[in-house]
């Protein structure tokens, strides 16, 4: 059985990586970078001149690419060679309506497709510790569960197409609330001369305590926004969130908050630095 893997970016290089050392089966790679190629070469993996032919040749194709437009891009190329029986695992971040449809077309073809978005950034997509929400069918997930467990630790299936991805825009966006949360409570607690540090303890002793401050704390107090998971992709799944609540006729008051602090960011030009960078906005 051949594993096909598109996109090599700052996630998918590693969890890639992953798979190659901890599977026996050929794992053929291609990104729109050929060095990217060569370095996975160098572990083991077959290189690929193109997605159609990762699309002819492999059982079980993954792909880990930016954004909505992207995956249709990769689809576009996919759904020409698409035959019975691939499985297709999407891991991207993009519109649970546009991942229904491909879902839709994939089984046309007589192949299936799950989406299989991460959580948690580069650090555990090179330990191998991601966490990964799962859409679609749960036979086909039970069938492809070993690969996942090559990427990730937490893995969790939450119904049919398009519940990964919800999921992932439900987690991201509430992460988005507690980071502005504590940048608006630092700029306070600043503002009024406690020492951000001090803050950090001191939230650390109650029922503030939360995971983006203890994982945040330090590049906040030394304003480092070397990025992990950048301003422009936690952009990107707010405002996805923000399209799912106008496709729902929900209010809900916080995400359009930070939409708004989003917005900002990249307005700013801070789209390339690390989320944390939203800081910025609150403080200035």
């Amino acid at each position: 059985m051949r594993i096909g893997f598109i996109g090599l970016g700052l996630m998918g290089e590693p969890m890639s990586a992953n798979i190659i050392k901890k599977l026996e089966n050929e794992v053929l790679v291609f990104d729109i970078d050929s060095e990217k190629i060569k370095k996975l070469e160098e572990l083991g993996a077959t290189g690929s001149i193109s997605i159609k032919e990762i699309g002819q040749k492999a059982d079980i194709i993954i792909s880990m690419v930016p954004k909505s437009e992207h995956v249709q891009s990769v689809y576009k190329e996919l759904l020409e060679v698409a035959k019975k029986n691939q499985i297709f695992i999407e891991m991207s971040t993009i519109d649970p309506k546009i991942s229904r449809e491909l879902a839709r077309q994939i089984e046309e073809k007589g192949a299936r497709m799950l989406d299989a978005p991460v959580v948690k950034s580069v650090p555990a997509a090179v330990s191998g510790s991601l966490g990964i929400y799962v859409g679609g069918d749960i036979e086909i997930y039970e069938r492809v569960k070993f690969i996942l467990e090559c990427m990730g630790n937490n893995i969790i299936h939450l119904g049919s197409n398009g519940s990964g991805l919800i999921m992932k825009l439900c987690h991201n966006t509430l992460v988005s609330q507690i980071q502005n949360g504590v940048n608006e409570m630092i700029t306070l607690s600043q503002k009024s001369g406690i020492p951000t540090e001090d803050f950090i303890e001191a939230i650390s002793y109650g029922g503030g305590q939360n995971f983006y401050l203890d994982g945040k704390g330090k590049a906040i107090i030394e304003n480092n926004f070397s990025t992990a998971f950048s301003v422009e992709n936690m952009h990107k799944d707010v405002n996805l969130t923000g399209n799912l609540l106008d496709e729902l006729g929900l209010n809900l008051p916080g995400v359009r908050i930070v939409q708004g602090i989003y917005d900002e960011a990249i307005n700013k030009g801070y789209g390339k630095e690390d989320f944390c960078a939203t800081i910025k906005v609150v403080r200035d």
